[in-house]
């Protein structure tokens, strides 16, 4: 069999849908975020805590295919772990961010923050905080579904629904080389230096060494369940069945 000379870096999230990229993504957040500002500014607004969904996974295992998915039967945004580094690292894109829900609800992420802070003994590190406030600024703006960096772990335990989706090796393998159009040999490798890198993410940021299954509600095997559709219909019922109708609380 001859040597495939097709690109090998395989990026989480990537499951060949075309997406927006980082910067596409922030511009269109902005400008739909000024237009609603608009609308409301003769509104007295508070600040809302905004129940959202957090998934984690294994790397390669499908779960941004089941977060969109999602947002078509439920109505809520998805921000992958592309978006939430790139904003995150950007100091300028997160102070905008951070600025814009101070200037709606005066005081209110100063609160939050020191309220996360009293409780997640992680937040030690300047990307840390950061990451922090951002993914806190996004959930309490607009209806969120979240895919990795740990984002369950850093928002309050009674507003998130947090999905595990995992798998054996061999679906992941399979499952990469297909999108890729790679060998099988090719995809396991590049599957084991995203592990190690997400591994070492989790215990730089989180102290962790493994997922805390403690703080996860709902764990779906796709070796066993599939079909992205059906999978994102049960994380819809999940939802529902833990928030029912309360999608705002004041």
């Amino acid at each position: 069999m001859g040597e495939k000379t097709k690109p090998t870096g395989y990026q989480p999230g990537f499951y060949g849908k075309k997406r927006q990229t980082p910067d596409q993504w922030v511009e269109t957040y902005f400008k739909t975020w000024a237009q609603k500002e608009a609308r409301k500014k003769k509104e007295t607004a508070r600040a809302k805590v905004l129940p959202c969904i957090c998934f984690s996974r294994q790397i390669g295992v499908g779960a941004l295919e089941i977060a969109d998915e999602l947002s078509r039967i439920i109505a809520y945004r998805v921000v992958d772990r592309q978006i939430m580094e790139h904003m995150a690292q950007d100091t300028s894109l997160s102070m905008k961010l951070i600025e814009l829900f101070d200037e709606r609800y005066p005081g209110r992420m100063s609160e939050l923050f020191a309220m996360l802070t009293s409780e997640k003994t992680f937040i030690k590190s300047d990307y840390a905080r950061q990451l922090t406030k951002t993914v806190t600024a996004m959930a309490s703006m607009e209806p969120t579904i979240f895919v990795g960096r740990g984002t369950y772990l850093i928002l309050p335990r009674d507003l998130t629904l947090s999905v595990r989706i995992v798998c054996s090796t061999r679906y992941r393998v399979k499952r990469v080389a297909n999108i890729l159009d790679i060998e099988e040999t090719e995809a396991q490798a590049h599957l084991e230096r995203c592990d190690k890198e997400q591994r070492q993410f989790f215990k730089t940021i989180y102290q962790k060494d493994e997922t805390d299954l403690d703080g996860i509600d709902l764990v779906i095997n796709r070796d066993h369940l599939t079909g992205a559709s059906e999978a994102a219909k049960i994380v819809a019922c999940a939802f529902e069945q833990k928030f029912g109708s309360r999608k705002i609380i004041q």
